[in-house]
């Protein structure tokens, strides 16, 4: 089975969609996914359906929606006498465990790619740095789950997957910076700083792509930006290493700064 929740849920078995309409099956799905061939617990699972406030009939409920779940994926396995739906969504003491080949699930790919690529730029090795984790965001095709209705459980796993995707985007860029590939970063950069205007990695990398392209006033005018934000949202100055680097390419030696902020990265 292939299935993709860096965006909208999908999942096909033997090219045929096997994702439900309805709501409570997707969430399901999608938790079974994330946790593919691991069992995932039968209160876990309760909890992500309901929260707090689990029903009596809770357990019957939650056996019909698996039962639902099934007969989508037998539909997809009616050609092959020789599998079973209950070969896929296996039942397990205590829970329930999705079986996929190794692979198939996009967040475990990105998740391989994003280690790789950190590997890659822990060593120094640049170049593969930018490819593995290139690749790993190109599996991105928005916000995680974007589609499907999140309890508790799959908020966090959301919010986990989301924020590793701007930890790994932002390494990315600090690969490509340590290649030389200023200008090339530059479009980007002012792109997320617009979308992210209180985070402060960013704007460093941008300000060191703009000092490197000729464009110090720039780089200038992008801290002030970001220190507006932060004054006028939190009532917080930038942090020590961008105000060094503020001072610097005010100086005009923005040399020790820019070897300072990229080492903290």
């Amino acid at each position: 089975m292939e299935i993709n929740v860096l965006g909208a849920l999908a999942a096909h078995e033997r090219g045929l969609p096997v994702v439900p309409t309805a709501a409570k099956p997707r969430q399901l799905l999608a938790l079974l996914a994330l946790h593919a061939d691991r069992v995932v617990a039968v209160p876990t699972l309760m909890e992500e359906i309901w929260g707090e406030n689990v029903p009596r009939s809770a357990s019957t409920t939650l056996q019909t929606y698996i039962l639902q779940l099934r007969r989508k994926i037998s539909a997809a396995l009616a050609d092959d006498p020789t599998l079973d739906a209950k070969d896929i969504l296996v039942t397990r003491l205590g829970g329930y465990l999705l079986r996929v080949e190794p692979g198939q699930v996009d967040a475990h790919e990105f998740e391989r790619l994003a280690d790789s690529g950190r590997s890659a730029f822990e060593l120094g090795d640049h170049r593969a740095a930018s490819d593995l984790l290139r690749r790993a965001l190109a599996l991105w095709q928005g916000p995680a789950l974007v589609d499907v209705p999140v309890g508790a459980v799959l908020e966090l796993e959301v919010l986990r997957l989301n924020e590793e995707r701007t930890t790994v985007l932002e390494r990315r860029i600090e690969s490509d910076l340590r290649l030389g590939r200023y200008a090339e970063v530059v479009p980007e950069l002012r792109v997320l700083t617009a979308r992210h205007p209180l985070h402060e990695g960013f704007c460093a990398q941008l300000m060191r792509a703009l000092h490197r392209t000729g464009g110090s006033w720039r780089a200038l005018e992008a801290y002030q930006k970001l220190r507006n934000s932060l004054v006028r949202e939190l009532g917080l100055e930038p942090s020590a290493s961008l105000q060094d680097l503020h001072q610097a390419v005010l100086s005009g030696d923005a040399e020790l700064a820019l070897h300072r902020v990229a080492s903290a990265e």
